[in-house]
């Protein structure tokens, strides 16, 4: 949805509550492919979950009932998103890039690694790589729970002096496979089922630098049972659903020795995830719950 001003541009935002606000963010993320930000009233205690975009009238009548539906489904998982009232709001386009300022902060993974955007200041560590994102491109910033995991054991799973490969599945604005080859693996390969999100990955490859990943538009449904190539480290920060349903894919695609990274996952949904690749001969050795977000690492048992 992210592309030059031709529509209005509007904040798309949900009323929730603090214990539902990482659930609805997600939602926001998914059907916009825009990292929101989120504003808490210390008084009320009302928060406010928010993206800006520029959808087409017939794009905003749709984004708003698969809004409303994600709502409702939330509520299946146990939890409660009150009020989840929806507002697409009309807005000065002056608005979208300090709203961006305000939410996008430099991210320090573990001092090896910096992700910020390009407007900040901040300065690297000796031997720190950096990312750079601007949100106005980017379908991802790094912000969200579950890549900030997927991104720390990015950083857990180098090995320096070592070849190691990466493959990004869903890969979003491009962040993780970005941060891997700033990391040192390679090759690295990444893809996404919206053309959107691929042609944004390029984008930001191209504020970085970088030429040697290979961004291609792919579903994971649709993915040869045989992989043609197997990865040291495999990303997967996907729907539950399609990580349970794909399990085979996805395993599949982990070289011998190497690690797969689970993410995207309430916490309420991890324990049939981790229950079905536990079965197919994973191990958990690793994992994090993060407000109603639970990711995990795994390794062949």
């Amino acid at each position: 949805m992210a592309r030059p001003l031709g529509h209005p541009l509007l904040q798309i935002a949900v009323a929730t509550n603090p214990v539902a606000e990482d659930a609805v963010s997600a939602l926001i993320e998914r059907e916009t492919g825009l990292t929101p930000g989120i504003h808490a009233d210390v008084d009320t205690g009302a928060v406010t979950v928010s993206t800006f975009a520029s959808p087409s009238p017939t794009e905003a009548r749709e984004l708003r009932a698969r809004l409303r539906e994600g709502i409702q489904a939330l509520g299946g998982f146990g939890l409660d998103p009150a009020p989840g009232r929806i507002s697409l709001r009309r807005v000065p386009a002056r608005d979208w890039s300090e709203s961006w300022k305000r939410h996008f902060k430099p991210i320090d993974i573990a001092g090896r690694l910096l992700v910020k955007p390009t407007w900040n200041r901040r300065q690297t560590r000796p031997g720190q790589a950096l990312v750079l994102l601007d949100p106005g491109l980017s379908f991802g910033t790094g912000q969200h729970a579950t890549t900030r995991f997927c991104l720390e054991q990015l950083v857990a799973a180098r090995l320096p002096g070592t070849t190691q490969s990466l493959l990004d599945m869903g890969t979003g604005s491009g962040i993780l496979a970005l941060a891997a080859v700033k990391l040192g693996y390679g090759p690295v390969e990444a893809f996404d089922f919206d053309p959107d999100c691929v042609r944004t990955a390029r984008t930001n490859a191209e504020l970085n630098g970088i030429r040697e990943i290979d961004f291609r538009e792919d579903d994971v449904t649709r993915l040869p049972r045989r992989p043609a190539r197997r990865f040291d480290v495999v990303c997967a920060n996907l729907m539950h659903d399609l990580l349970m349903a794909k399990c085979a894919r996805i395993g599949g695609r982990v070289a011998v020795g190497g690690r797969l990274v689970l993410a995207g996952i309430l916490t309420v949904q991890f324990g049939r995830v981790a229950g079905v690749y536990k079965a197919a001969g994973w191990k958990l050795d690793r994992d994090r719950t993060e407000g109603e977000w639970r990711s995990g690492s795994f390794q062949r048992g």
